[in-house]
């Protein structure tokens, strides 16, 4: 639920995504969201026209303040970075705080037309950008991306790429989907490319929205079908196959890789395809 024209009041008690950059601001001291009334935020009432609500948590609105580049100083709140914060919060709130970056980061990189240059202008009844010259209209981009667990016997393939090196982690295969590609077709194609093997049984498992930027993580369970692990050396660096007890280091449950890697493991365990939830 996007909601825009959003009208508040000074005891209007919501919770507040500040973003600033590509940080979002915090109670120094807390590390939830500022949940707290309008009034409060004096730091923000310069904005009160740009407010916009991008759900509900736990009965309270949560409402979506983008402040741009602009940096304040206050010896009150703190800013921190979405990413770390995703993995900080209840799953419950992890598609919101996803949602207000990706509106975020729409409304910056659309503030003028595509197709002939004009200044873009905010559409009233829908989360939309128009240009007022030529009528172009934009949406929020949102790039399906597949993820997929990989499992051969009472092995788990688990791969590192280059943004996993400087963390030591290994995770689970992903990319994007490409035009006129099925998501199915995707992986069969990610995986090959990536690792050089072939698999089967593919069955999908969940989504979950990825603000990094604006994807959307598509994810499958698969079996190993035929052969041997060969890392393309682009985008995946060292690939290998591992048993429940010599696991690297992995994504937390909170993401969807992690409950990819979860559910795996629990098949491993029990011996049989389990049926997803």
């Amino acid at each position: 639920m996007i909601e825009q024209n959003i009208s508040v009041t000074p005891d209007t008690k919501a919770i507040w995504l500040i973003i600033s950059g590509d940080k979002i601001f915090q109670k120094v001291g807390s590390s939830d969201l500022i949940a707290d009334s309008w009034e409060t935020l004096g730091f923000a009432h310069q904005y009160q026209e740009q407010i916009i609500q991008i759900g509900i948590h736990q009965d309270l609105p949560c409402f979506l303040i983008d402040m741009g580049s602009e940096r304040i100083e206050s010896n009150d709140y703190v800013l921190v970075g979405i990413r770390a914060l995703l993995f900080q919060v209840d799953v419950s709130f992890f598609s919101i705080i996803s949602r207000a970056w990706q509106v975020a980061l729409f409304m910056r990189t659309h503030r003028f037309c595509g197709q002939c240059g004009s200044v873009m202008q905010q559409i009233d009844w829908e989360m939309a950008l128009q240009c007022s010259r030529c009528q172009h209209r934009c949406y929020p981009r949102i790039s399906p991306c597949i993820i997929v667990s990989i499992r051969h016997e009472d092995t788990i393939l688990l791969a590192q790429g280059k943004p996993q090196k400087a963390r030591q982690m290994f995770s689970t295969l992903a990319g994007f989907v490409e035009s006129g590609e099925t998501l199915e077709q995707a992986v069969h194609r990610e995986v090959f490319e990536e690792v050089g093997i072939k698999v089967k049984n593919l069955r999908y498992f969940s989504s979950q929205p990825w603000p990094f930027p604006h994807s959307l993580m598509v994810g499958f369970l698969a079996d190993y079908d035929s052969g041997e692990i060969k890392v393309d050396g682009k985008e995946i660096l060292q690939a290998e196959w591992f048993t429940p007890n010599s696991l690297p280091n992995i994504p937390p449950v909170d993401s969807i890789s992690g409950q990819l890697i979860e559910h795996t493991l629990k098949e491993i365990a029990q011996g049989m395809q389990l049926e997803v939830n």
